[in-house]
């Protein structure tokens, strides 16, 4: 329990370290769209690599997708998966933006589902939705889930992308979940 103790307080003092430092080299870059606690999050991993980058046991726990499939909705064959899904679906291909990399890229397929409420979506899933500032659709992962004054909305970040998406994303643009990624 000591051990863990003092870990913590180190890493808390590295943190505290990185962020006077940042502040007094032209203060820490702050991303609008996310609330400041991810940023910071965010500053701190890449501190932390900095200072030691073969510590390969200090890996942090990642937000994953849920799962939308459950096993006995898969049959596997010699020749052939079925998949029984219990939502409408769609099958999408993509662009080669390397937002996404190493997930996917231009020749990977996904299956996706249409989901039917807000609560469907969790913050690790990769949605499909149309944006005001891009053409297309847009394939990132969900960073954040939040309420405002008009309701719950999403933000979303592409995984190789150093900042997330602009704007808040609502429900009514969301086009589908990613359930099935192929490669």
């Amino acid at each position: 329990m000591c051990k863990m103790i003092k870990k913590a307080l180190l890493l808390a003092g590295v943190f505290v370290a990185g962020v006077i430092s940042g502040l007094a080299l032209n203060g820490l870059p702050m991303d609008s769209n996310i609330p400041t606690g991810f940023v910071v999050q965010e500053k701190t991993n890449d501190v932390l690599h900095k200072l030691n980058p073969l510590n390969t046991d200090q890996s942090v726990e990642q937000n994953s997708p849920s799962n939308h499939l459950s096993e006995d909705q898969i049959e596997v064959y010699n020749d052939r998966v079925i998949i029984h899904f219990d939502k409408p679906i769609y099958w999408a291909a993509f662009t080669n933006t390397n937002s996404m990399d190493p997930v996917f890229d231009e020749d990977a397929n996904t299956v996706n589902i249409i989901p039917e409420s807000e609560a469907q979506i969790k913050i690790g899933d990769i949605i499909s939705y149309k944006s005001e500032f891009a053409d297309g659709r847009i394939i990132h992962r969900v960073i954040y889930k939040g309420q405002d004054e008009q309701g719950t909305y999403f933000v979303a970040k592409g995984d190789n992308n150093p900042t997330s998406d602009p704007g808040k994303i609502r429900f009514s643009q969301i086009k589908g979940v990613v359930a099935a990624i192929m490669y």
